[in-house]
């Protein structure tokens, strides 16, 4: 099994993830590519991650520019100038994980191909290290945090709003509410203070996590909220009633506002897209990565997906919160976000999961299989687990990266055939894990 993920490399601290293993990938990254712009999300274990990676792109011949304390996005921008970059972050994981996620210059997440290279020479230890007098240096990047909050500005408007800004105790503190400002916004920060073990709430930017954004939004009488995970590649919304944007409602509205003729979204995605949207819908595996490539492939002009990751390629490949939240400000002062989000179709959707025994796991993986297959639909995916699409909804059978579980997800149009859909599904996925 590979050591990278859809979305880089994750690990608990010095049990999954240590700075041995982080060496070793500065070594692999560091073999082939020049020059390395490196940057850490607010973490704990951020400046010993950081400088055993860059270490390792040292020992390689590599040049290191570090970055500093700034956002995923931000260390994608700063990468531009560069052979690659490489963001020292676990994103929305919980504060003992840490993680690495490489970057090409165009902004894009390190592929398929990419990452299996780098696992190859890590499991293999065969790097081309440099001789004593051809190690890298190791070099400031001051200017990294303006030059991408210039690129975002650039493309925005000017705005008035009142905005509440969750940074997540985040490197989104340092750019965010800046951007915003200087759009003409009056924002106020909540857990503005950078800190890896996170105080004011959990890094991931769930509904359940955001009730003092919300309160703060009512109360202030504010436009709009913004909220970041920990790296700020993620972005969800408030609106000016107190009530939550989903990934689903904000994907919707970005892709009918941004994507004229194609757009790539994730096999979890509502089908409220394909209803509120003109453009070509085309679906892919979940990840941003997976996204990223097919934006990419396919030409289109957004891609997002439901957990809060939002790509404009016209401006990067890399998954943009701050971006984000600058064109949801800027929409948000055409029409109020309340009026925005009740424009877009909300369907029922339903959650489960089955657990199993992890040693039967194979033997029940090809059980599922082919009681999936067999199935009656009009449409059958199998990108990323199993997606079924009927006329009238749709259902998603995957089993969890993280977990003995088979999940399932069903979205009808109304509640009768959601529950219709649900029970068919879970019927087939009880009798494969028997």
């Amino acid at each position: 099994m590979g050591i990278f993920g859809s979305s880089g490399v994750r690990g608990v601290v010095n049990r999954e993830f240590t700075p041995e293993l982080a060496a070793l990938i500065g070594m692999a990254a560091g073999t082939g590519h020049k020059c390395a712009a490196v940057g850490t999300d607010s973490r704990t274990t951020g400046p010993m991650i950081e400088a055993a990676v860059s270490s390792g792109l040292m020992s390689a011949g590599c040049e290191v520019y570090s970055a500093g304390l700034v956002t995923t996005p931000t260390l994608a921008e700063a990468s531009r100038n560069m052979a690659c970059g490489v963001m020292v972050t676990a994103s929305h994981n919980p504060p003992d994980y840490a993680g690495l996620k490489l970057w090409n210059p165009d902004g894009s997440g390190f592929g398929v191909e990419q990452t299996a290279s780098i696992e190859k020479m890590v499991e293999s230890r065969k790097f081309k290290l440099a001789a004593w007098d051809k190690v890298g240096t190791r070099h400031e990047l001051p200017e990294a945090i303006m030059n991408h909050a210039w690129r975002i500005l650039g493309g925005v408007g000017e705005s008035k709003l009142k905005v509440v800004v969750d940074c997540a105790n985040g490197p989104a503190s340092n750019i965010t509410p800046m951007v915003l400002q200087r759009m003409g916004c009056r924002v106020v920060t909540i857990n503005s203070n950078p800190d890896g073990h996170f105080p004011g709430r959990s890094p991931e930017p769930v509904e359940e996590n955001l009730g003092d954004l919300k309160n703060s939004v009512v109360s202030m009488k504010a436009d709009l909220g913004i909220a970041h995970d920990g790296d700020a590649d993620r972005m969800v919304a408030i609106d000016d009633k107190g009530e939550f944007l989903g990934g689903d409602v904000l994907l919707a509205l970005f892709a009918e506002k941004f994507a004229k003729k194609k757009v790539v979204v994730t096999v979890d995605a509502s089908m409220a897209v394909d209803d509120f949207v003109d453009a070509k819908v085309t679906r892919t595996r979940v990840g941003d990565v997976f996204v990223s490539e097919a934006v990419k492939k396919t030409k289109a002009d957004f891609g997002g997906e439901p957990s809060g990751t939002w790509i404009f390629p016209d401006q990067t490949y890399c998954p943009d919160g701050i971006l984000a939240a600058a064109r949801l400000v800027e929409m948000s002062s055409r029409k109020k976000l309340s009026e925005l989000r009740k424009s877009v179709p909300v369907y029922p959707i339903l959650r489960g999961s089955v657990s199993f025994d992890q040693k039967s796991k194979q033997k029940i993986a090809r059980k599922l299989d082919s009681s999936v297959r067999a199935m009656e639909c009009e449409e059958l995916m199998t990108l990323d687990g199993y997606r079924l699409q009927f006329g009238d909804g749709w259902a998603l059978v995957r089993m969890s990266g993280t977990e003995p579980k088979i999940r399932t997800l069903a979205e009808a149009r109304t509640t009768k055939r959601v529950a219709g859909i649900m029970r068919s599904v879970e019927t087939v996925v009880r009798r494969a894990v028997r």
